[in-house]
């Protein structure tokens, strides 16, 4: 009968450990979301963005978000950047996503990007990136040219995912 009770104190003294485990993972993502949607209502604000299609609280929770600036200079980066690249957001500010590119990424959908930047329109592609330790992967980028309430434009947003 005794065993029987240090068996079920032994059960029930590791759940809430695994429970913890998941719940920590779990809080530290909602933290993350949270801290970055703040960085990019901040520039949003900052900027008067009309945000009306933009949807970036629905898609940074999915997606990697990367702001630049005309100068296509990488003014904010979401934490998801770490998982895909292997860069954190520090080390990619002021850059340009030309750090992500290399031998294998293709010039023509390269062209094709540039040509919509250009224009100031949308676009999508899928392109061969390089993560901070040399190795490759596609990423589908979904480009958005950013416009203030005056109809100026101000900085673009990249919503990228890696996909197989």
């Amino acid at each position: 009968m005794k065993k029987a009770n240090l068996d079920d104190v032994s059960h029930r003294n590791s759940v809430p450990i695994l429970a913890w485990d998941f719940h920590y993972e779990y809080l530290n993502e909602l933290k993350a979301i949270f801290a970055d949607l703040k960085k990019v209502n901040k520039i949003s604000n900052q900027f008067t963005w009309n945000e009306k299609n933009l949807q970036i609280e629905k898609r940074i929770k999915d997606e990697v978000v990367v702001v630049t600036d005309l100068d296509l200079k990488i003014v904010f980066a979401s934490n998801g950047i770490k998982r895909m690249t292997g860069y954190k957001e520090d080390e990619v500010l002021g850059k340009t996503p030309k750090m992500f590119q290399g031998p294998e990424t293709s010039k023509i959908v390269l062209k094709e990007i540039r040509a919509a930047i250009k224009l100031q329109i949308p676009f999508e592609k899928t392109i061969e990136n390089y993560r901070k330790d040399g190795r490759t992967y596609k990423c589908k980028i979904n480009g958005v040219p950013v416009f203030n309430l005056k109809g100026e434009l101000t900085h673009f947003i990249a919503f990228e995912k890696e996909v197989a």
